[in-house]
């Protein structure tokens, strides 16, 4: 019979450098450690793929996908303040164990550099939101 062999796992981060828990979450044998499948390679694939999001649709794939993948809930809303430009939505991932906080603003400023080569996605972003109330 033939076995795959296991995935790669990322490297965990300098201890002093990060507060990811990378450590502990492969110690817990009953945590979630999908995040852990998220190696420097498929990171750079991930960012890639958000880099040429087409439509609110293609996000909207991604968030689902990167959800049951690697358990990330990236969240998208409005600023406090009026959004006149990508860098006033407000991008936030849920805590998660794993999830190194480099690999969060990474994700980030690619997703505010999608925003701005794609104009009406930013749009349809805020349109979700029901701004004006209509």
């Amino acid at each position: 019979m033939h076995t795959n062999p296991p995935s790669p796992l990322r490297q965990p981060c300098p201890p002093a450098l990060c507060t990811c828990g990378h450590r502990t979450l492969l110690a817990d044998a009953t945590a979630d450690q999908r995040i852990l499948r998220l190696t420097r390679h498929e990171e750079r694939r991930l960012l890639a793929r958000l880099q040429a999001l087409l439509d609110f649709d293609d996000l909207q794939h991604l968030r689902r996908r990167m959800h049951e993948q690697l358990g990330i809930e990236l969240r998208l809303s409005p600023g406090l303040h009026e959004v006149r430009s990508a860098r006033g939505v407000q991008i936030d991932f849920t805590p998660q164990p794993g999830l190194c906080r480099k690999t969060q603003r990474a994700m980030a400023a690619t997703l505010r550099r999608a925003f701005e080569q794609h104009p009406p996605l930013l749009w349809r972003l805020l349109d979700s939101f029901d701004l004006l109330g209509a």
